[in-house]
């Protein structure tokens, strides 16, 4: 079709062009939200972006983001210029940001399209697949192991390239939505393996938590009715039998949510509700020290991939996890830590039980599992899902050498 040489732009397309760089952008990122959350779809694009600015001769990109307001941040710079489209009213947002897509890709013709949320897929289909122009698919976890509603699925399967974070999500979307394995790749999450590190644990927590000359299991999760998967009530359940063995042991859950009081209600029905100890909320800046605390980190869940288990791995911490998710990339399929089927407490407890007498030989400097050398799992964890190692995975892909 031939576009006329100076067409009348709507204000909100206007607004996204002058917006961004004078120079031609040859890629556009349409994401739902960076900033204004915090969570792990947050984290890991905010990794993804620093890869890129990391990485040489990479293209000026526009990014635009639905629900996120203007902010400060350190991600503005000649080579990302962001937009935002935050409005009292989400459907005015979504309108804007549909109309400066539209605008956008046919002013600039971008080279390929990322699409950061399977929302917005139809979205970037609808626009992209009638121009020719490549579009890419960010998923993450369980937003795609089920089938999708037609145009999300019409969306996922028409995308030329399709990015997920583990075998495991790949493979459920794959049998969901009816999809060509072969165009999906995987890019994993990564660990800050400056900021988790290991360290003593801190006195001042282990006297708020009671925790002293106890063998500690920490949890880092969402206490939320519908989160039921992460596995807490599973390793509540198994306390009994760990508690035969192990005698000091004792449970540090990390998180709130409207489930904490069931799972409250749960330890003491079992009397063990003098070894759960609730941290509640723990901000950002001080998980690490809580890390710390655990003897063995135990999750058996059903996770999406887990950048919980690299964070534990990252402090020196040996880690369970179930053995039918996303976390067999993590543990390397058992290689790094225990798995064990998710939903089970007594395999939980055996797994706990044998984590936690491996690290007391180790202690005695008996022979001992290398899954609870605390160095050998950092420095794994740091080769295999730290930041040069994401940035590397990024470069492959954008040069579709994967």
């Amino acid at each position: 079709m031939q576009l006329p040489s100076q067409p009348s732009i709507p204000q909100p397309i206007a607004q996204a062009i002058t917006s961004t760089s004078t120079a031609r952008a040859s890629y556009l990122f349409v994401f739902l939200e960076i900033f204004s959350g915090e969570g792990g779809i947050q984290s890991y694009v905010q990794d993804i972006f620093r890869s890129y600015l990391s990485l040489d001769n990479v293209p000026a990109a526009a990014v635009f983001l639905l629900r996120d307001r203007p902010c400060n941040h350190s991600f503005q710079s000649p080579l990302l210029n962001f937009r935002y489209f935050h409005t009292k009213f989400s459907a005015v947002g979504r309108m804007q940001l549909m109309l400066a897509v539209l605008g956008y890709v046919l002013r600039h013709r971008p080279q390929r399209v990322f699409c950061g949320h399977i929302n917005l897929a139809p979205l970037v289909w609808a626009i992209c697949r009638p121009l020719g122009i490549p579009y890419t698919v960010l998923t993450y976890g369980k937003e795609v192991w089920e089938p999708l509603p037609k145009f999300q699925q019409l969306a996922l399967q028409q995308a030329d390239r399709i990015w997920t974070i583990s075998r495991y999500s790949r493979d459920r979307a794959c049998a969901s939505n009816q999809l060509n394995p072969e165009r999906i790749k995987l890019l994993a999450c990564a660990v800050d393996g400056d900021r988790f590190t290991p360290a003593p644990k801190s006195s001042e927590l282990v006297e708020q938590y009671g925790l002293a000359n106890s063998l500690v299991l920490v949890t880092v999760a969402r206490l939320w009715s519908g989160d039921i998967y992460k596995g807490v009530d599973v390793t509540i359940r198994a306390l009994p039998t760990i508690a035969q063995a192990i005698p000091t042991v004792k449970y540090l859950v990390i998180g709130r949510g409207d489930d904490q009081p069931r799972l409250a209600k749960l330890a003491e029905e079992l009397g063990m509700a003098d070894r759960v100890v609730f941290a509640g909320f723990v901000p950002t800046e001080d998980l690490t020290e809580h890390y710390r605390l655990a003897d063995a980190y135990v999750m058996p869940s059903q996770e999406g991939f887990g950048i919980v288990y690299l964070e534990a791995m990252a402090c020196g911490i040996p880690v369970l996890a179930g053995d039918a998710d996303g976390s067999a990339d993590p543990l390397q399929d058992g290689t790094l830590g225990w798995q064990v089927p998710h939903r089970d407490p007594s395999a939980v407890a055996a797994a706990c039980i044998e984590i936690l007498q491996a690290k007391q030989a180790l202690l005695r400097g008996e022979i001992h599992d290398r899954r609870c050398n605390g160095e050998w799992l950092r420095q794994q964890a740091i080769d295999l899902f730290g930041k040069a190692a994401l940035a590397q995975q990024l470069k492959l892909l954008l040069q579709n050498k994967d």
